[in-house]
């Protein structure tokens, strides 16, 4: 790593850890932070599959979704425990996604990509028919709690307070990303996604390494669903549905499916101009859809290949 990404990173982990102080300094709201986090991970989850592995998926919003609702159940029906349900939700969340990923591993193309917005969404029509045990239309609305060590406890319920555990788990789920694209086995995952038929020839078995990669996907975008459900006290059944997994695919191209950090930086401005012209007007998503052809049409690397491109 060169000296002028260690500056950027740097900056990136500043600008992070500071968030609370000039997000209230400009009028802002600390969950809007929060939201971007968590989302961004979900991006940087889907983008481990589609930028990095090469394969097209729509159906990250399941297992988003269905981690979500796991960590929501157990709080409110089982176990009054924020660490319990968070890591519940994380382990049906990637469950899921191994399941379905063994059986979508052979498929390749288009087919792929319409095998998952399937699985997704019988996901979703569970989600919204079953009132009896996620509300339905509804949702399911439940409290995160404070931890408690014995000596003292980490008041999740204040936002900045849960800010910096969204923002530690981030962390941490980056590092593990960084590793493991930086792996041999994330080398293969690149050449697969140069070459599928020389990566065969070359004995590398990869339907086994795409279950592999798409469970680790899964695993990353159930950690952001489940802290998502913790951030808003609620999931509902549009946290699973295709649109959303479009949503993900939508960051990772905006910020840069080739950068590491570019669905990061597409999240942000998704999330941002969301909230913002949300407020403004109905036909907020024009603007997005606008933002979204503009950088296909001019910046075909995204927002993170051009500042890539003015940094060098």
């Amino acid at each position: 790593m060169n000296t002028r990404n260690l500056v950027l990173g740097a900056l990136l982990w500043l600008l992070l850890l500071t968030v609370p102080l000039w997000v209230v300094a400009a009028g802002g709201y600390i969950d809007l932070a929060s939201r971007v986090l968590v989302i961004g991970l979900a991006a940087l989850a889907t983008n481990l599959l589609v930028g990095h592995s090469g394969v097209m998926a729509f159906g990250h919003a399941a297992y988003f979704g269905i981690s979500a609702y796991a960590t929501g159940l157990i709080m409110k029906h089982l176990v009054p425990s924020t660490p319990v349900g968070l890591l519940a939700g994380i382990v049906v969340g990637t469950a899921g996604g191994a399941v379905i990923g063994y059986l979508l591993a052979r498929l390749r193309g288009i087919y792929f990509a319409l095998a998952t917005i399937a699985f997704g969404q019988v996901f979703f029509f569970i989600a919204f028919r079953w009132n009896a045990v996620t509300g339905g239309d509804n949702g399911l609305t439940f409290q995160r709690l404070p931890i408690d060590f014995g000596i003292g406890q980490l008041d999740l319920t204040s936002s900045t307070v849960y800010y910096y555990f969204v923002l530690a788990l981030f962390a941490l789920c980056a590092a593990l990303m960084a590793a493991f694209l930086r792996s041999p086995f994330g080398h293969t995952l690149l050449a697969m996604r140069e070459n599928e038929r020389r990566a065969r020839f070359l004995g590398i078995p990869v339907n086994r390494h795409l279950w592999i990669a798409y469970t680790v996907s899964c695993l990353f975008v159930s950690v952001a669903g489940a802290l998502y459900g913790l951030l808003n006290n609620f999931v509902n059944p549009h946290d699973l549905h295709w649109t959303q997994s479009g949503d993900f695919v939508l960051m990772a191209v905006i910020g840069g499916m080739r950068s590491f950090w570019g669905p990061l930086i597409g999240a942000a401005i998704f999330v941002v101009a969301q909230d913002s012209l949300s407020s403004i007007t109905d036909n907020w998503m024009f603007y997005i859809g606008l933002i979204f052809v503009l950088v296909v049409l001019f910046l075909p690397r995204g927002i993170a290949g051009l500042l890539q491109r003015k940094a060098s």
